[in-house]
């Protein structure tokens, strides 16, 4: 008796081995086709960086969708004319108009996310049913995990920054327990000390899953031009502080030595406003048209997010960064370039613009040389991120 349970143990142990060996080679021969790549939808950043992993999709042959909806979705079909957009619900998440509010904005706001993430995953499974969808790569979208193909996560913040250290080890573990859900972790990042985001992509404990420092995200490179303009002024973000900012910016820009170009971050607005004479306002630029206009201005000024920070440094451009009052990532991300003289940054409650934006021809700026992430090596990426 003891004899048959010992041998019924001993050949469920090899029928467990044989299936997983089995399930392993399959993950490692996976034949991918057709991928999903979704964006989150807090401003535009995600869907911008997410930008040169789809271009390089594309160009390797792969057939690629894009999970979006509203202005996101809107940027990435003027970028990808002819990739299908499926439509997918976004967090909506509200910031407040004050800085002290938004941390409680954000919680009181948290059983809507979670129902979201919950949606997503459902979403999900249905569309890789539907769409016979082979991989998802999924910037900061939680619930967009499947046991059914591989899915790639990509985050800058495996350090979510939170005003309280007790806090911030919290919301580790829990970004965390959604990080080791997905097959790797791709980080827009350079490995090591010489790095752009600090303790945001480089914290002490790492995540389980295969986690790959990717380089900087960007979807510019340096070309030659002459210069048009000595401010270009780009908003973006969630509302209300992008229109915030704005109304903070329009009434000085008449004040302002040279010309300025407003680039507003509105997709699909028409929108008119009335400026000065020295100022050209855009509501939104494509990809190409922005390069140029960045490339043609002495000086950018911006949001501290991410995605903007990385393409400023791909293009060696001087800036001035204006944090998103409440966001302690921006904060922490502008407060540490400064240091590092890569950027001025400003406080968006006191500056004024009129004054502060003259600052930029005095301060001492460091042009450091990052790598940029390779279109030509995302297949071998794919591949070690989905064995």
């Amino acid at each position: 008796m003891v004899y048959f349970q010992f041998h019924k143990r001993c050949s469920k142990i090899l029928l467990y081995s044989l299936i997983k060996q089995k399930t392993k080679g399959l993950l490692n021969n996976f034949n991918i086709q057709k991928v999903l790549v979704a964006p989150l939808d807090w401003g535009l950043g995600h869907a911008t960086r997410c930008i040169p992993i789809i271009s390089a999709l594309v160009k390797e042959g792969y057939e690629v969708m894009i999970g979006a909806e509203n202005a996101q979705a809107i940027l990435l079909k003027n970028e990808f004319p002819s990739l299908l957009i499926i439509p997918l619900k976004g967090y909506r998440v509200r910031y407040s108009r004050q800085k002290r509010w938004l941390p409680w904005r954000i919680m009181i706001q948290l059983p809507k996310i979670l129902r979201a993430l919950k949606g997503e995953k459902k979403w999900l499974d249905t569309i890789i049913e539907e769409q016979k969808i082979d991989l998802v790569i999924s910037d900061n979208r939680y619930g967009l995990c499947s046991t059914k193909v591989p899915c790639i996560f990509i985050t800058h913040q495996l350090t979510i920054k939170m005003p309280f250290a007790w806090l911030e080890n919290l919301v580790q573990k829990i970004n965390y327990r959604y990080i080791n859900q997905f097959s790797a972790c791709w980080v827009p990042d350079v490995q090591g000390e010489d790095n752009v985001a600090g303790i945001l992509s480089h914290p002490v404990k790492l995540p389980k899953t295969r986690l790959f420092y990717i380089g900087l995200l960007s979807r510019f490179q340096v070309v030659s031009t002459i210069k048009k303009y000595d401010y270009c002024i780009l908003l973006s973000g969630p509302e209300p502080q992008r229109t915030l900012l704005e109304n903070k910016i329009l009434p000085d820009l008449s004040r302002l030595t040279g010309k300025v170009l407003l680039v507003r971050g509105m997709p699909g607005s028409a929108e008119k406003l009335q400026v000065a004479e020295n100022t050209e306002v855009q509501n939104h630029l494509p990809g190409n048209q922005l390069q140029m206009a960045i490339l043609q201005s002495d000086c950018i000024v911006s949001r501290s997010g991410y995605s903007t920070i990385m393409e400023l440094l791909s293009l060696h451009k001087k800036s001035i960064l204006i944090p998103t009052p409440g966001q302690t990532e921006q904060e922490y991300l502008a407060k540490k370039l400064a240091a590092n003289h890569i950027c001025l940054t400003l406080n968006q409650e006191k500056f004024n613009s009129a004054i502060d934006f003259q600052a930029a021809n005095h301060f001492e700026y460091a042009y450091p040389n990052y790598a940029i992430f390779k279109e030509v090596a995302i297949k071998s990426l794919l591949n070690l991120s989905t064995k």
